[in-house]
């Protein structure tokens, strides 16, 4: 079986493979992903992964209108006698579905939440999720979700914290506050899209982890433009038009095209680990195949030259 490399997660030393299991799909989230999944193939893509080299599993207390990824997952743990010691497992705190409540209390409630669904006793990385939900001064404030989150890690309840979210306008200056110990980004650094690009520089500098989400941008760079025409879950006709012209390429090449955007983030030194949404067991294995898929250099520059311009990058939307 392919094998997979691993990656200090910059300072907090935690020891992670270049691949991590994405679980949102597992939620069953037709409304994003176009389809369902049912318990029983949710259960069986973690047992999947558990038999495979990938020891990082990334997951969220909203994955699903009942937290129905960390249930799944805690199923799957339960089956193999829990979590195995070589695995990472992270989340992310948030309001309760339907609410916009994102006080402290309610991080310490989610956190809460998450431990019992995954039957475990604690996570090593807990996230803020998506905190464009409430914007930068609440989640600043003295009662807000990033006080509670450092208290988590001064308690030690978790070791460290992240931030994990979508638009750059709020992850720039909550990053610079120099709390977080990791950042994670999600369908803004991929083959079409490069609007998280300075933001992973700068992460770096400050010696943050980097956690690179969604390098299919929602499946167009995974299915193909011939079967979407959807990135990061909306319509980007402008991108579509670029991922045929990508595609093309690959094909002259003999390479998939979502071999290259998974190796697009995965050869990237900055980024420490590529976090992949997986809905069927079977894509585990293809996840390994194209991590491994060999990739001429003189494909990167012809993807490069690509790349449509910066106006069509989602970035802040």
């Amino acid at each position: 079986m392919t094998e997979v490399a691993t990656r200090e997660l910059g300072r907090t030393g935690l020891t992670i493979t270049e691949l991590c299991l994405g679980t949102s799909p597992l939620a069953s989230m037709p409304y994003l992903y176009g389809h369902e999944v049912d318990e029983d193939r949710a259960v069986d893509t973690v047992l999947a992964a558990l038999e495979s080299p990938i020891r990082f599993i990334d997951t969220s207390n909203n994955y699903g209108e009942h937290g129905d990824a960390e249930r799944r997952i805690g199923e799957a743990l339960r089956r193999v006698g829990g979590l195995p010691a070589d695995v990472v497992l992270a989340t992310k705190v948030d309001p309760l579905h339907g609410s916009d409540d994102f006080s402290g209390r309610r991080v310490r409630e989610s956190l809460a939440e998450s431990l019992e669904r995954l039957g475990v006793d604690r996570v090593p990385l807990l996230h803020l999720h998506d905190a464009e939900r409430i914007g930068v001064d609440a989640a600043l404030a003295p009662d807000g979700p990033i006080a509670a989150l450092r208290e988590l890690r001064e308690e030690g309840a978790v070791d460290w914290i992240g931030l994990a979210g979508g638009t750059l306008a709020v992850a720039r200056p909550l990053m610079e506050t120099g709390v977080f110990d990791v950042v994670l980004t999600h369908n803004r650094y991929t083959l079409l899209d490069r609007s998280a690009d300075e933001l992973i520089d700068r992460a770096t500098e400050m010696g943050l982890g980097v956690l690179n989400a969604a390098p299919y941008g929602g499946g167009l760079l995974a299915k193909g433009p011939g079967a979407t025409s959807k990135y990061a879950y909306g319509e980007r006709p402008d991108l579509q038009s670029a991922a045929a012209a990508m595609a093309s390429a690959c094909e002259e090449f003999g390479v998939p095209l979502s071999a290259a955007a998974l190796q697009f983030s995965t050869r990237d030194r900055r980024i420490h680990s590529t976090i992949v949404g997986v809905s069927a067991p079977e894509r585990i294995a293809q996840t390994l195949e194209s991590y491994a898929t060999p990739i001429p250099a003189e494909l990167w520059v012809r993807l490069d030259e690509l790349v449509p311009p910066r106006a069509s990058w989602i970035g802040d939307r």
